[in-house]
């Protein structure tokens, strides 16, 4: 058992930080900007919440942090009550956040200053893979660190990877949201094509997704696809900023992204749907609704 802390209870780390106690059997103190939810995890845990990241961190051995961006990330870190002002010597800290790899580095650059460790951990798998405590989780970072924090992390994941130095599991993961848009959107034209020739969609799938063409979008999203269902799973709001953080670091790199930058556009256009909080698999819906 370790003396852990989980910064931000959205509808990933909620869960996440549940499996700490409950798999791992750890002492957890969450934080959360709304107080509220930090004691309805409490309740329903039987952990401990703090009023601040600081209080949260303190003492802890692991710091586990899951927030919406590079601001908030900054803010509940290095920010006048962040982490990073109570952390003790030794500690590690774990950031599940889905951020760039330039925020990763410059923390990691504070952490070696103030002598602990940092992973940049983001995760894949969504809501129902946080929920069911089978997240992939892509690490950067030094092997020794990772060595240690590895353990504590499959408590809410059913793969964990060190990808390499700090940074490289945000690039990573970046990697990952590039090959989803690409795949969602061609099983929406896909979809498009098959229903406009009045083909069984399930009848279809139950075929290709055997073969090469399959995937873990087609399996898990045809059915509410073509039932044009969308109040489920990653938001679109979600994706974009993902996407943004990958176009970013495209131009960075000098790499041309145009499959994810034209994507990204699709997804700007079902915003002005009023889709922001649909699922990624609506690229359906922007077809339908545009024929083009």
């Amino acid at each position: 058992m370790a003396k852990t802390a989980f910064i931000g209870l959205g509808v990933m780390g909620y869960p996440m930080a549940g499996y700490l106690k409950t798999k791992g059997g750890h002492d957890v103190t969450v934080y959360n900007r709304t107080t509220a939810k930090a004691e309805n995890w409490a309740a329903e845990y039987g952990g401990n919440f703090a009023t601040t990241p600081a209080d949260a961190a303190r003492d802890a051995d692991f710091i586990f942090c899951c927030v919406g961006n590079d601001d908030d990330l900054r803010s509940v870190t290095i920010g006048d009550d962040g982490a990073f002002q109570a952390i003790k010597s030794g500690a590690i800290f774990i950031d599940n956040t889905t951020a760039s790899a330039n925020v990763a580095r410059e923390l990691h650059a504070v952490a070696v200053e103030k002598g602990f460790g940092f992973l940049d951990a983001p995760v894949s798998g969504g809501q129902a893979g946080a929920e069911n405590g089978i997240l992939t989780v892509m690490v950067g970072g030094d092997q020794a660190t990772f060595d240690t924090a590895k353990p504590v992390i499959e408590c809410y994941a059913r793969m964990v990877g060190l990808m390499g130095e700090v940074g490289a599991g945000q690039l990573t993961k970046m990697m990952n949201q590039i090959c989803i848009a690409g795949l969602v959107q061609g099983l929406s034209e896909a979809i498009h094509l098959g229903k406009a020739a009045g083909l069984d969609i399930a009848k279809v799938v139950n075929v290709i997704s055997k073969g090469a063409a399959g995937s873990w979008q087609m399996e898990n999203r045809h059915t509410t696809m073509n039932a044009g269902d969308y109040e489920h799973g990653f938001a679109i709001d979600w994706m974009r900023k993902d996407l943004a953080i990958c176009l970013e670091e495209g131009n960075a790199q000098g790499v041309s992204l145009p499959v994810t930058a034209l994507v990204d556009q699709f997804y700007a256009e079902i915003q002005r749907m009023g889709g922001n909080r649909w699922d990624t698999s609506a690229l359906l819906a922007r077809l339908e609704a545009t024929g083009k």
